[in-house]
């Protein structure tokens, strides 16, 4: 009766359109009066969700991340990438890529990357001659790199979720070659459909061109590697190296690009405000909801269920990448990685999955989600940067859409992907 409450008034709520968090706050406030438990219990369960350190690395990260944008950087990248790739066919969206995957190596959230990138991009790829769905497609899809090229926000929510104290700096690690992988497929099926489509190439603007734009471009960069770097040696901790990733890109955006000024900061701490809280509070709820979801002893329950079905390691990734796939298609990635995590990753590490390959699962997974309707806000961001219904990019987008399936089929079942980097520095 219980279960058939919390998942019931959760599904009644999200489609009478009740946004997420208070759609979870509510379905917990349900089943805790149908269990007979006081509601302040909710409440104490939505500020323990929120009353961990390592959190306070999101807002910093959304912030940094928005700087980077006003101050132009994603722009200077673009340039980078437009002299290298810039003269294949489809060059353009090759670029786009190859944009996204550096961007997402200094801001680590698809969305960002999906606005920045999309925002230069798209109307430049229509202005050359490109159909505008296939720019919207490549730029929504790419941007989903950026969850797993270090830093990642949802990779710091994972590790609070885990309740395991898994090192951020490890799931960093552990992102860099799955994201370079993603990113590279994502750019080979790009050219294939650029040369089934008949697509323009540009020309190569000259190797002073190319140089003059990669050292414009390496201070922007240097967010990463100094993001990283402390992080690896023990200078700071992820959360520190936050604020710091802030303060680095003021400098540069005042600095070196003198294209930062007070309305474009001030903007964007406004904007990022918005977000983080709103990023918080989701987390908050979802942690109420999960705290229900223990009490009924649904993790045990699935995993039973799962087990029942099979003790074979491949397939008990299969059905959970499937049941995640299902999932991420009704709900935003931040309150799926806080309920989901305590479900699956006892399952997964039931049948020898080390808990920082799946985080690198996870990542992927939920990713491909937010380019999927009905909630996919990658997409739905993608759609309004390209001025395009989401039916139309929804009619094209299958070989993109594809090759992040076959990504997350390599990255599940190729753990080495994820675990050599990390087993490195550790060692």
């Amino acid at each position: 009766m219980e279960l058939l409450v919390l998942f019931g008034s959760l599904a009644l709520l999200l489609v009478l359109g009740v946004p997420v968090a208070f759609a979870l706050l509510g379905a917990a406030l349900a089943c805790f009066a149908v269990m007979g438990i006081p509601p302040i219990v909710a409440v104490q369960r939505v500020a323990a969700g929120i009353s961990v350190f390592t959190l306070m690395a999101i807002p910093f990260f959304i912030f940094a991340g928005d700087l980077m944008y006003r101050a132009g950087i994603a722009e200077r990248l673009v340039r980078v990438a437009d002299a290298a790739m810039g003269r294949v066919r489809g060059g353009l969206g090759l670029v786009d890529v190859g944009a996204s995957m550096m961007f997402g190596a200094v801001s680590g959230s698809a969305i960002a990357s999906a606005s920045a990138i999309g925002s230069t991009m798209v109307p430049l790829m229509k202005e050359k001659g490109y159909p505008p769905d296939f720019a919207v497609n490549v730029t929504v899809t790419a941007a989903i790199v950026g969850l797993l090229i270090p830093p990642s926000h949802n990779m710091i929510i994972y590790s609070a979720a885990t309740g395991l104290g898994v090192s951020i700096g490890d799931l960093f690690l552990a992102g860099v070659f799955p994201g370079l992988l993603t990113g590279f497929m994502l750019m080979g099926t790009t050219w294939l459909v650029a040369r089934q489509r008949n697509l323009p190439r540009g020309s190569f603007p000259g190797w002073r061109a190319f140089i003059r734009a990669a050292v414009f471009a390496v201070p922007g960069l240097m967010t990463a590697v100094i993001i990283m770097g402390g992080i690896l040696s023990g200078i700071f901790t992820a959360t520190e190296s936050s604020a710091i990733a802030v303060l680095y890109t003021v400098l540069v955006g005042v600095l070196v690009y003198r294209s930062l000024g007070w309305t474009a900061f001030w903007e964007a701490a406004g904007k990022s405000v918005r977000t983080a809280a709103m990023v918080l509070f989701i987390i908050a709820a979802a942690t109420a909801f999960g705290f229900a979801m223990a009490l009924l002893e649904v993790p045990q329950q699935l995993g039973a269920m799962i087990g029942f079905m099979t003790d074979n390691p491949l397939l008990t990734l299969l059905i959970i990448n499937i049941l995640l796939l299902l999932l991420g298609t009704f709900m935003d990635m931040a309150p799926l990685i806080v309920i989901t995590t305590p479900i699956f990753l006892p399952v997964a590490m039931d049948v020898g999955v080390d808990p920082v390959h799946f985080g690198i699962i996870m990542m992927l997974n939920l990713g491909i989600g937010l380019v999927t309707p009905p909630v996919g806000s990658v997409l739905f961001v993608g759609s309004a940067v390209g001025g395009i219904p989401v039916t139309t990019l929804v009619r094209t987008i299958w070989p993109f859409y594809l090759t992040l399936i076959a990504a997350l089929l390599l990255v599940t079942y190729w753990p080495a992907l994820s675990l050599w980097l990390p087993a490195r520095f550790v060692g």
